[in-house]
């Protein structure tokens, strides 16, 4: 499985991305939807105003997680669900605290530019 820090990979980009969260997070929403990778489950995480752009739920292999707080919590919480089920977790993120977070409950991490450089 692999857990996409939303606002991680979002703020990657010099897009314009702040001047519209939700439409970001939409794009790369359809982006992870048609995207050529290795994984059958792909979670995204959203947080904020970026929730606003794509609806909670399942989307054909994309899960996508509103936060009810932070999206750090929601992250380290679907790895380590996913990770106790035996699955393998990978989650992108640039965070190194949340990077810690993530390792410490059975997740490897990979960088935004990963996975951008796969959509």
């Amino acid at each position: 499985m692999l857990v996409v820090d939303g606002a991680n990979v979002v703020g990657a980009r010099a897009d314009g991305w702040w001047k519209d969260r939700a439409g970001a997070a939409r794009r790369l929403h359809e982006e992870l939807l048609v995207a050529d990778i290795e994984y059958d489950v792909v979670v995204l995480v959203l947080e904020g105003q970026a929730k606003g752009g794509v609806k909670a739920g399942r989307d054909a292999h994309v899960r996508t997680v509103h936060a009810p707080k932070d999206g750090d919590a929601t992250i380290v919480a679907e790895a380590r669900a996913a990770a106790e089920r035996g699955q393998r977790v990978v989650v992108v993120t640039a965070d190194r605290a949340l990077d810690a977070r993530v390792h410490g409950a059975g997740a490897t991490t990979v960088g935004p530019t990963w996975l951008l450089s796969r959509l």
